[in-house]
């Protein structure tokens, strides 16, 4: 007997879903925003079960991307299971890192089919060729240009301030209805725990943030709502980029990783010249407007972890 239990909180987008048979044991959770899934095992094993569970609740619930993050020697299980090595989360477990492996659920199942049998052989490092990777690769490429042509302009001073939930829900309803949400500030985790901040310069330049940290490993996971639009914006949100890094360093933060759009040059540039470097790509990853988008994961390393 399989158990399955539903917790969900209003307000957070994220679903928490239980499975739990006599050879699975799985948490996903489930972003409705951005209809991802991530996968947390509890029991290691590429068995075809935990596979069926993970499908079948993606198509129930409406997924379109399902992923899961694992320490180095659990890889295989998940290429085996038909996933694709997307990148790393360096230091996501303060001395080791965490491997991303995904899969878009409408590609994986098209393969099972033609298949036959079921099964799905290696997802394997395909990655490398992959269309997201090529796009990554040119947005990249696009925004260290722009940082050659901005170089020496100076960036404006930032204030930061803390940030109520309510004045980020106001500040989300807002981005949304303009198109430019890149989150809902969604848990990434599993009680997880959220700060929010508002930064802002002269000439009306705000920007909303949130992270939530893991102490154990001294991880954070970093979330601004909206991108730069042009230059004056790239420049304000750079150096707002660089005062939640220095933040993080006083709250103790090991790490820090987040999501870009894999097309947007303007952003890409402003963490690149924070010394975030890109660690992942993940194909239809992101949901912004009414586009779904490949993602970039961009990390930095703050400070070295205590021995």
């Amino acid at each position: 007997m399989a158990a399955t239990n539903l917790s969900s909180t209003a307000s957070s987008g994220v679903d928490e879903l239980l499975f739990r048979n006599d050879s699975v044991s799985l948490c996903l959770l489930v972003n409705r925003r951005h209809r991802t899934l991530r996968i947390v095992d509890f029991r290691a094993g590429p068995t075809p079960s935990k596979r069926s569970f993970v499908l079948s609740a993606a198509k129930r619930e409406g997924v379109e991307k399902i992923f899961t993050l694992v320490e180095r020697d659990e890889v295989p299980t998940w290429t085996r299971l038909g996933f694709t090595r997307e990148g790393s989360i360096p230091g996501f477990y303060k001395r080791s890192d965490a491997w991303i492996l995904g899969a878009v659920v409408s590609e994986m199942t098209s393969r099972l089919r033609a298949s036959g049998d079921g099964e799905e052989g290696g997802g394997g490092d395909d990655v490398a060729a992959s269309p997201a990777v090529l796009l990554a690769e040119r947005t990249i490429a696009r925004a260290r240009r722009l940082l050659r042509e901005a170089e020496g302009r100076p960036l404006p001073a930032i204030k930061i301030a803390p940030a109520s939930g309510v004045e980020l829900r106001r500040a989300v309803a807002a981005a949304q209805r303009a198109g430019r949400a890149l989150t809902g500030f969604e848990p990434f985790g599993r009680d997880a725990v959220r700060t929010g901040y508002v930064l802002s310069a002269r000439g009306g330049f705000t920007l909303h943030a949130a992270w939530e940290m893991q102490s154990c490993f001294g991880n954070s996971f970093l979330e601004i709502l909206c991108p730069p639009r042009h230059e004056a914006e790239r420049l304000a949100t750079t150096a707002a980029i660089g005062a939640l890094c220095e933040r993080l360093v006083e709250e103790k933060a090991v790490s820090t990783f987040t999501f870009a759009p894999a097309d947007d040059q303007e952003l890409c540039a402003a963490l690149l010249a924070n010394g975030f470097r890109r660690s992942a790509v993940l194909a239809r990853h992101l949901v912004v407007g009414r586009a779904r988008k490949d993602a970039i994961l961009w990390a930095k390393k703050l400070v070295a972890p205590e021995a």
